[in-house]
C-alpha cells in the first residue's frame, strides 16, 4: 500500500456537485494499493500514520501526532499512486490492484485509524471525486508497506 499523507487546516471530497466527505484539521489520506497488498499492511500504515509526529507543539517543533492533537482525516482512494510513467507517455497502472482486492484494503485501512480514536471520513469509491485540500505547511510525506517488501520489518 502507498500513501500520500498532506496535512492539513481542512480537506474535503465531492462526488456529483455533493460534498461526502470532509475534516477540519488533521490529515487528508491519499490511498493506493497494490496486488501484494494485505490486510495486516492496512493495520501497520494506520497504527504509523495516527501516531506520526508531524504536528506542531508549543515550541514549533513537529513532536504531536493526529491522535495528540485530536485530529480527522479524511481518507480517498487513489489507484494512480500505482501509475508508472517511465515508459511513453501514457502512464501504466498493472500495479495498481483490482477494485475487488483494493476497495476491502483501503476500507480496512479507514477502520483501522477509526479503532485508534481517529474521526475518519472517506471519498467513494471508484467514482470520479473532487478533492479540495488546505494543505498546512505544507507537509506532505509518502508512506509504503507490502508485505512482499516489509518481511522482518
Amino acid at each position: 500500500m502507498r500513501l500520500v499523507i498532506q496535512r492539513v487546516t481542512q480537506a474535503s471530497v465531492t462526488v456529483g456537485g455533493d460534498m461526502v466527505g470532509r475534516c477540519g484539521r488533521g490529515l487528508c489520506i491519499l490511498v493506493g494499493v497494490t496486488h501484494q497488498d494485505t490486510e495486516a499492511d492496512a493495520d501497520w500504515l494506520a497504527e504509523k500514520t495516527a501516531n506520526l509526529r508531524i504536528f506542531e507543539d508549543t515550541a514549533g517543533k513537529m513532536n504531536q501526532s493526529l491522535l495528540e492533537i485530536g485530529g480527522g482525516a479524511l481518507v480517498v482512494s487513489q489507484f494512480t499512486l500505482y501509475g508508472d510513467a517511465r515508459k511513453g507517455r501514457r502512464p501504466s497502472f498493472t500495479e495498481a490492484a483490482p477494485p475487488t482486492l483494493a476497495e476491502p484494503l483501503v476500507r480496512r485501512y479507514a477502520d483501522a485509524l477509526r479503532l485508534l480514536g481517529v474521526p475518519v471520513e472517506t471519498g467513494v469509491f471508484g467514482a470520479l471525486m473532487q478533492v479540495e485540500i488546505h494543505n498546512d505547511g505544507p507537509v506532505t510525506l509518502v508512506l509504503e508497506r507490502s508485505s512482499l517488501a516489509s518481511v522482518g520489518a
